[in-house]
């Protein structure tokens, strides 16, 4: 913890690995492209499952939970959705292990335990979930079915870096089904509005609610709506996704349902998900060369206590008057640790503390008492002011609203100033090289221009915004008519 971080104009991806490590969030593992996820970091995590999972209740959802391994033949079922997510899946082909006859003490595959069908490890749940919905539904009545679950998957990537792209990870998925194509259209652009309001309100994220193109579409989707957000360093991260799926997996596994008018009909189909790649976002948008800056809505506590003291005596003395504290505090459901470890020394504690970002210090001291004020310190502005002890809570209380409104207000101002307008790929080539961030620019909606702008820029489309309106323009590279502008960036 002694050693400061690489700061983030120095090299911004140094930064984030040594800052997800420092910070005590997460580590890699013994398996390569897999993370262990420390405490600390697990509970602003849980702090975010909590908050979702409310909010998906509210809007008439039950969580269930499937089999983490998919026959084969289920996931061929739908080709778009298999042939996605092919290169990235693990496979389980054999179910035991023996003694190894040639390396005594070691153990080899059973070669006669290899398994009838093999089996993928989830990259996502569509084909075992619409597989056991088959059995679920056979008329209007059985429908809507609103399901999420909670789990972890495996996609094999190459590349990995803690949270935000790893080998196994968590996530939510939600699985509905329908009576008609409008129902599902309005779910899944119910469920994108979610995430908006759970990434603003709570991760303090400004985000930009849109479409993807069909090259960017969820493998087996109709439609794909996001939210995209953008981070320090200029580069974009879809923070969540919500796709509608027509009636793609419901004829991959003849999910048909009596109408009212005793007709059959296929199930019209949605899903959506957000997963540990928000830990990703959440440190990168806000935190700074000190360390972590979280928001008080996720911060596993809100509020630290540190004493500082020379002798028994005054530590009594002052443990009292944070107990008091810690009780006014709890009462008004505000989160507080009273850090009274005594293997270190009070300037290491803030300086960990920082590191960690937690929102409001408080440091009591022997002339505190004798004044019946305290020295409270926010970690947005790193500022400090003394406060007298009876106002302390309500101090508290205003300054962490305040704090959670400054860091989206901040992380506002920054994407605005980072969202421009060109009309020439001279133009796009050097925003995105000496600026960065969304670039807006008309396009002719078409798969060749876009694969040649990423080929050449390395940027991609990262949604067609909601609020975009029409406008007659030419397309930043063809040169072709274009009714809309879109939102380019390199991207996470």
């Amino acid at each position: 913890m002694s050693k400061k971080l690489t700061s983030r104009a120095e090299d911004y991806s140094k930064w984030y690995n040594e800052l997800v490590v420092k910070a005590d969030l997460a580590e890699n593992s013994a398996v390569r492209g897999c993370m262990v996820i420390k405490p600390y970091g697990f509970a602003i995590w849980e702090k975010m499952q909590a908050e979702l999972d409310k909010m998906f209740k509210e809007t008439g959802h039950q969580n269930a939970y499937f089999p983490l391994f998919v026959p084969k033949s289920l996931f061929e079922a739908e080709e778009k959705n298999a042939e996605g997510f092919a290169k990235e899946c693990a496979v389980v082909t054999h179910y035991r292990l023996q003694n190894d006859p040639d390396k005594p003490g070691k153990l080899r595959v059973d070669p006669e335990a290899r398994l009838e069908e093999e089996l993928v490890v989830r990259p996502t749940s569509e084909a075992i979930i619409w597989n056991t919905y088959r059995n679920w539904i056979q008329s209007y009545r059985d429908l809507p079915i609103l399901i999420n679950q909670w789990a972890n998957v495996v996609r094999w990537e190459m590349r990995t870096r803690l949270f935000l792209r790893t080998a196994e990870f968590l996530w939510q998925e939600g699985h509905t089904a329908h009576a008609t194509k409008a129902e599902a259209i309005e779910e899944t652009k119910l469920m994108n509005g979610v995430y908006a309001k759970f990434v603003e309100n709570f991760m303090a994220i400004p985000v930009i609610q849109g479409v993807k193109t069909e090259s960017e579409r969820f493998a087996g989707a109709e439609d794909t709506y996001c939210i995209e957000a953008l981070m320090q360093d200029g580069k974009a991260l879809q923070a969540g996704t919500s796709h509608f799926l027509g009636q793609n997996f419901a004829k991959a596994f003849d999910v048909k349902y009596a109408t009212k008018e005793g007709k059959q009909d296929y199930v019209w189909a949605t899903s959506w998900g957000v997963s540990t790649r928000l830990m990703g976002a959440l440190i990168m948008t806000h935190s700074d060369d000190n360390g972590l800056v979280l928001p008080p809505n996720l911060a596993p506590y809100q509020v630290v206590i540190v004493p500082i003291y020379k002798n028994e005596e005054q530590f009594e003395a002052i443990s009292k008057v944070a107990e008091e504290i810690i009780s006014d505090l709890n009462d008004r459901e505000i989160s507080v640790k009273f850090d009274k470890r005594d293997t270190l020394r009070p300037g290491a504690k803030f300086a960990q503390h920082e590191l960690q970002g937690v929102p409001l210090r408080i440091a009591i001291g022997p002339k505190d008492l004798e004044n019946e004020t305290v020295e409270l310190a926010r970690r947005d502005t790193l500022s400090k002011q003394t406060v007298i002890l009876d106002r302390i809570t309500i101090v508290i209380e205003d300054l962490l609203e305040e704090i959670q409104e400054n860091l989206f207000n901040r992380a506002l101002d920054f994407r605005n100033e980072h969202i421009t307008n060109v009309e020439t790929f001279d133009e796009f080539k050097e925003v995105l090289e000496t600026k960065g961030g969304f670039i807006s620019a008309h396009w002719d909606g078409t798969n060749e221009t876009e694969e040649k702008i990423k080929e050449l820029t390395k940027a991609t489309i990262r949604c067609i915004p909601l609020d975009s309106k029409e406008e007659k323009g030419a397309c930043v590279y063809s040169g072709k008519p274009s009714k809309v502008r879109v939102l380019f960036a390199k991207a996470y």
